[in-house]
């Protein structure tokens, strides 16, 4: 299990050998105990975050679009509420989507703000998905199959 603190604290399942990193992730998440039960219940239950990579920070569940750190930051997250809600925020710092009563509220604002044609998550860097939805492929450290992702 990999765990980031700071500005990023939290837990994935990127590192576990021989598992889906999207699936270990979600495992590593509802293993944590930081997020809410009915709220991971709510987000797994929806197929197009169930297909993200789920990572926690602050407290905070996060969506990423690509498995490795620095984790892209174009999808909003949910914050716990002060009085049992949900605060729906981002997909940057600093910016507040809204609040929700409900896990199925907040995972709702989550979806309607997905970036066009968002998932499955791509097995790299933001920058190799960068690269991936340019359509350029790296000579140095190499992609070498033809789906761009990474070797």
């Amino acid at each position: 299990m990999r765990t980031r603190r700071g500005a990023g604290e939290g837990t994935t399942g990127a590192t576990q050998p021989g598992r889906d990193p999207v699936t270990a992730s979600w495992q590593a998440v509802r293993d944590d105990g930081r997020i809410r039960p009915e709220l991971l219940e709510a987000a797994w239950a929806e197929p197009r975050l169930r297909r993200l990579f789920p990572w926690t920070g602050m407290g905070e569940l996060h969506f990423s679009r690509c498995t490795q750190p620095r984790w892209a930051w174009d999808i909003p997250y949910i914050r716990p509420g002060a009085s049992g809600g949900y605060l729906v925020c981002g997909p940057l710092r600093g910016e507040t989507v809204g609040p929700a009563t409900t896990p199925r509220e907040a995972i709702a604002m989550v979806v309607e703000r997905l970036p066009p044609n968002c998932g499955p998550a791509f097995v790299g860097t933001p920058e190799e998905l960068a690269m991936h939805e340019a359509g350029a492929r790296p000579t140095a450290a190499g992609w070498g199959n033809a789906d761009h992702s990474p070797t």
